[in-house]
């Protein structure tokens, strides 16, 4: 099952708890009341209606309650995080567009009757007059320390907002107060800004690894393993990232080594 199909359901938000869990919760209840008032065929539950589409027919919020519990909670709160400081950052150029939401459905594997109830949690945290912040620190806590997987939730933040083709000022503004949250510095999320955002003859290599051209050839071995060993998607999906951004996580570790390997060919090492 995917981990989609596990976050989705009451038991969910219960188990997870928090804010996170507190916008499972309040998604799962507005579903039940949907179905409850045979309100599936409406909006975005739609299959022909909203832009998440999915099938609305039933209650899948009550069939899969309790799923909760063959699922680790931290690619829990991993998968729902992305969802939930998504729909907060389409609050910050103003709009939600459907390149957006389609580039979430198609990055994230996020299809069939997964569709509609992930939808509305996205909806659920954007219609929220909570701020992004509890969330954001949420997951910092929960994954304190482990900074190749809260890099990952901001490489995904990252090509959700480029989906539409270009990052506005105030989505950067918003990544990077996401990233002072989660512990990075300004370097640390230039470079992750860098690599999805410059074009391929624009990127520069040291900056994948997170150094300057004046390093020595030690500190860029140094790097190249380290980023290497921290971003390997087995370590990074045994720490808690779902199986559904293991693509994301495989972009990632060719960039680097396509990084290291042009700087290899610069240095003749």
């Amino acid at each position: 099952m995917s981990i989609w199909g596990k976050i989705i359901g009451g038991a969910a938000g219960f188990a997870l708890g928090g804010p996170l869990g507190a916008i499972l919760g309040a998604a799962a209840g507005h579903m039940v009341d949907k179905a409850n008032n045979g309100g599936f065929n409406q909006e975005r539950v739609s299959a022909q209606g909203g832009p998440w589409g999915g099938n609305g027919a039933g209650n899948p919020w009550g069939q899969r309650a309790g799923q909760f519990g063959g699922a680790d909670p931290r690619q829990v709160a991993f998968a729902t995080g992305v969802i939930v400081l998504a729909a907060k950052m389409a609050k910050a150029d103003g709009v939600v567009t459907r390149e957006e939401i389609n580039a979430f459905k198609r990055l994230f594997h996020v299809s069939g009757p997964d569709a509609a109830q992930v939808g509305q949690i996205f909806d659920a945290a954007r219609k929220s007059a909570d701020g992004y912040e509890p969330y954001a620190r949420q997951i910092a806590q929960m994954f304190a320390g482990e900074r190749a997987v809260l890099e990952s939730i901001l490489e995904a933040l990252h090509q959700i907002a480029l989906s539409d083709g270009h990052l506005h000022p105030s989505e950067k503004e918003y990544l990077r107060k996401v990233a002072n949250i989660f512990g990075f510095a300004d370097v640390d999320f230039d470079r992750v800004h860098h690599g999805n955002t410059a074009t391929s003859g624009e990127l520069n290599p040291y900056k994948q690894l997170g150094l300057t051209r004046n390093a020595s050839n030690e500190d860029l071995k140094a790097a190249h393993r380290k980023l290497s060993r921290e971003n390997h998607p087995d370590l990074l999906m045994a720490k808690g990232m779902p199986e559904e951004f293991v693509e994301q996580a495989n972009e990632k570790m060719a960039r680097i080594n396509a990084a290291w390997d042009q700087i290899c060919k610069e240095r003749n090492i």
